[in-house]
C-alpha cells in the first residue's frame, strides 16, 4: 500500500469484521520510528489461522483466494529494518478477554520508509462506516499528541449517529485542529 494510513483502515475493518466493539489505532513517532498498534476485542483467531494470516495466500475471505494487508504491512515495515507482530486470543479460548493486536515498527529515517499518509480520512472513514462501532485512536509525537474517542462522543452527543453529516464534519475538524495546535517547543 502506498500509505500506512491505508493499511490502518484496512486492518481496522478487519477488526470491525471480527465483532469489535472497540479498535484501539495508536501511533507513536520517537526518535525517528513510528510505532503503529491496532488492537481491537474482536472474535480473534485460532492459532492456526494466526499462523497464516502474514501469508498473502491464506485468506478466510470466500470472495478472493488472497489477503493481502497484513503480508503488506509486515513487508513495508521490514522493508525500514523494522518489524510485524499479530498476537491473538479467539473468543473459544477466552470468551471474555478475546482479541487481536497488530503492532508494527517503521524506521522513518530509512530509504524505503512508506509515508504515513492522510490518517484523518482514515479515521474519519472508519467512523462514517460503522458508526455502532467505538474507535479509540491516539498519534503520540514528539512535540504533539492528538486523540479522539467516538465513546466520549456518544455521551456529549446523546443518540445523535455518529455518522450524521455534522458530527463527520467535526470529527476530521477536530482531528486536523489538533495536528495542527500548539505544539510544544
Amino acid at each position: 500500500m502506498k500509505e500506512i494510513s491505508l493499511n490502518i483502515l484496512d486492518i481496522a475493518e478487519n477488526s470491525v469484521k471480527a465483532g469489535a466493539s472497540l479498535t484501539e489505532i495508536l501511533l507513536t513517532e520517537k526518535d525517528r520510528k513510528l510505532t503503529l498498534e491496532i488492537r481491537d476485542n474482536g472474535c480473534g483467531m485460532s492459532e492456526e489461522i494466526l499462523r497464516g494470516v502474514t501469508d498473502p495466500f491464506y485468506t478466510t475471505r470466500t470472495t478472493r483466494k488472497v489477503g493481502m494487508g497484513l503480508p503488506l504491512l509486515k513487508l513495508a515495515a521490514e522493508q525500514t529494518g523494522g518489524t510485524m507482530e499479530i498476537t491473538s486470543v479467539s473468543e473459544a479460548d477466552d470468551p471474555v478477554n478475546h482479541g487481536t493486536a497488530v503492532t508494527a515498527v517503521f524506521y522513518e529515517d530509512h530509504l524505503d520508509f512508506t509515508p504515513l499518509g492522510d490518517v484523518i480520512s482514515s479515521i474519519v472513514t472508519l467512523i462514517q462506516g460503522h458508526p455502532d462501532t467505538d474507535f479509540y485512536f491516539r498519534h503520540s509525537m514528539e512535540d504533539n499528541t492528538v486523540e479522539l474517542d467516538t465513546r466520549e462522543l456518544r455521551t456529549v452527543l446523546e443518540g445523535v449517529p455518529l455518522n450524521s453529516y455534522e458530527v463527520i464534519k467535526w470529527i476530521e475538524d477536530y482531528l486536523k485542529e489538533q495536528y495542527d495546535g500548539p505544539h510544544e517547543e
